[in-house]
């Protein structure tokens, strides 16, 4: 895709009409509490303020369906943001068209404003090309920093571009775009993929697609419990999706048929359930307990799966590799991510509870990169072009 990037827009004296993706948490009392996506889109915005624009965020929060609903407002982002630029952010609270068109007509150069929830507008989630149109009367050019929202076609994000002339990724988009690409696109290899979380059913067509990627897929979480069933293992209580075990068998036949070497647990930590970590145990994946669930991989698999990452040039890694949010039950995605970060490894993270396990690990900070799109990656991952990338495709 001919994608531009930020940095070659002249932006002085240009409105600048930023996505950004601002969908934080609240509490009861509307405080807002982790403002990392704020923070992610901060160097996009400075950028564009040191530019000598007049810089225009638009976001969503929430779900609150087309509807104006007070408790998903975006004022206490504004006033969040304000703090971190050290300079007042105009909270554009009128409706789009002439109301916020005569609030924005002040903004001098250098100015920030940000615009009240867009999804209270219903046509923004039905992608409306009129709609789009009058979010682009607010802007000269146009800027996506928004990944996380980047695999749904929204007025804010696709239709708006269909009328600005000048369309271009931020620095938060950039770097998605190119650690992916340098991840699965463009690998050195050999390459690792790392597979986890619960159910095989979500990501079937993200192993399909990275099986015709990657030298070696290492399968982890709940979703293993369904490969070893699929090759005539008994798993006892684990999570297992009957449905879906001949899928896993097709999955372990592709990956034969590719020759990618698919590794799966060799021992696993198990216990009666998982709030009895007082009465964990250790199982050969062949001789599983019936009346006990596996709650994550054990030493001889993390030893296995350590050896492989070692070797590797390039790793990628979605969903963890046990039920990491009891502690107890943490250490095989502890100890695979200590072994990533101590690698020389490009490591790309994605997918949300990836992204939590790996900050609970203490590692993130020593990853190459972790991606801020939970849906956004895992549709990368399936080989999909994502409508908010494709149309910036100038």
């Amino acid at each position: 895709m001919a994608v531009k990037y930020l940095k070659s827009l002249e932006l002085r004296g240009k409105r600048a009409f930023i996505r950004v993706d601002f969908n934080v948490p609240y509490d009861k009392s509307m405080s807002i509490t982790d403002d990392t996506r704020i923070t992610a889109t901060l160097p996009t915005i400075r950028h564009c303020i040191d530019g000598g624009a007049k810089v225009i965020l638009v976001s969503h929060l929430g779900r609150p369906d087309g509807k104006v609903v007070p408790k998903m407002s975006l004022a206490p982002v504004a006033e969040r943001l304000s703090g971190l630029l050290g300079r007042t952010v105009l909270f554009v609270d009128k409706p789009i068209g002439a109301g916020a068109a005569e609030m924005l007509a002040g903004l001098k150069d250098g100015d920030v404003a940000l615009l009240e929830n867009i999804r209270f507008y219903p046509e923004e989630e039905k992608n409306d090309r009129e709609f789009g149109k009058k979010l682009a009367e607010l802007a000269d050019v146009y800027i996506n920093d928004a990944f996380a929202t980047a695999h749904r076609g929204h007025a804010s994000n696709e239709a708006i571009t269909h009328f600005v002339k000048e369309c271009a990724a931020g620095f938060l988009l950039e770097n998605e775009i190119e650690y992916f690409r340098k991840a699965m696109l463009d690998p050195t290899r050999p390459t690792t993929a790392i597979i986890g979380g619960v159910k095989i059913s979500s990501k079937i067509d993200a192993l399909k697609n990275i099986l015709g990627r990657v030298d070696n897929l290492i399968i982890g979480g709940g979703m293993a419990y369904t490969f070893l069933k699929a090759k005539g293992y008994d798993v006892g209580k684990s999570i297992l999706e009957a449905d879906h075990v001949p899928t896993a068998k097709a999955i372990i036949d592709l990956a034969i048929k590719n020759k990618v070497n698919l590794v799966l647990p060799v021992d696993i930590v198990v216990a009666p359930d998982l709030d009895s970590a007082d009465k964990m145990s250790l199982a050969r994946f062949d001789a599983m307990p019936s009346d006990l669930e596996g709650v994550d991989i054990g030493p001889e698999s993390i030893g296995l799966y350590s050896d492989i990452i070692r070797k590797s040039k390039t790793v990628v890694w979605n969903g963890p590799l046990g039920a990491f949010e009891n502690p107890a039950f943490a250490v095989g995605t502890n100890a695979i991510a200590k072994i990533v970060a101590e690698s020389d490894c490009l490591s790309v993270i994605g997918g949300g509870d990836s992204v939590s396990a790996i900050h609970q690990s203490g590692y993130a900070d020593k990853m190459s990169y972790i991606s801020t799109g939970g849906g956004a990656f895992l549709e990368l991952l399936e080989g999909k072009t994502l409508p908010a990338i494709a149309a910036l495709d100038k």
